[in-house]
């Protein structure tokens, strides 16, 4: 389903093999956009963009990975930074390391803050682009017993967004936040098998309760990973050109707050 007009637009997608990435991939190729997506593992089936093979949380690979994107799409002006995720153990504070603790950050704030690094001297020189971060509700709703390192990450993200935002928006580079609330992937489908595992539930009980945890989700359900791809797909258009340095909430509800 096309959303926006992105004929001639150039992007690069991170994390975009699977899930959230997979479907901002798709949604912007639907709305003509030419798409790179880097990842670390290829994805499954051809869907009409340029994959290339990167470890996203290694400065090294971001590099290299980076320069052949934008040399294949001839520039680039438009960055989605989606790889990110939860890999330490469930079980509360205690249970994290520090290799823990530098694994969520590895993964969930150093590759925007590369990845950015390598784009912006293109983005300044056209003195035009547009950036989407995707960070968390956990940013705002820290859960101890299994998401605190990936909270805290994604929060730092959401910081980084906004200094960022202000800082380029006077060379015509606007930088957004999307902030997903419990989407249903293979990787929170996985995070609910491990805290089922943790905790002697069934799946679904523990599904309802991170639900519950998260404080409920008045919508009734989920969301999909497409709802993320079509917001994206606006921020990063003219339809957009007015806002910057904003996170949006795609939670169905779950955020009791303002």
């Amino acid at each position: 389903m096309t959303i926006q007009d992105l004929k001639g637009k150039r992007a690069i997608i991170t994390g975009g093999s699977n899930g959230i990435g997979e479907a901002v991939v798709i949604q912007l190729l639907n709305d003509g956009a030419q798409v790179a997506s880097l990842d670390l593992v290829e994805p499954k089936a051809s869907r009409g963009d340029a994959f290339f093979h990167a470890n996203l949380s290694t400065a090294e690979d971001i590099a290299r990975g980076t320069e052949l994107a934008i040399s294949h799409l001839g520039g680039v002006d438009i960055l989605v930074n989606v790889v990110g995720g939860s890999n330490v153990p469930a079980g509360g504070p205690m249970m994290l390391e520090d290799s823990h603790w530098q694994s969520s950050f590895d993964l969930n704030l150093f590759p925007a803050v590369r990845m950015d690094r390598m784009v912006l001297p293109h983005m300044i020189r056209q003195r035009a682009g547009a950036i989407v971060h995707i960070t968390s509700i956990a940013r705002h709703l820290p859960l101890p017993e299994s998401l605190l390192a990936y909270g805290a990450a994604k929060a730092a993200l959401a910081n980084y967004s906004k200094g960022l935002a202000t800082y380029y928006a006077p060379m015509g580079i606007r930088v957004n936040a999307i902030a997903p609330g419990f989407i249903e992937t293979a990787g929170s489908r996985k995070l609910v098998a491990e805290m089922a595992k943790a905790s002697g539930q069934d799946f679904e009980t523990t599904r309802t309760g991170l639900m519950n945890m998260l404080g409920g989700i008045p919508l009734g359900h989920p969301g999909t990973p497409a709802d993320i791809g079509h917001m994206v797909s606006f921020l990063v258009s003219e339809r957009a050109s007015f806002i910057t340095g904003v996170e949006y909430m795609v939670d169905g509800g779950t955020r009791p707050t303002l």
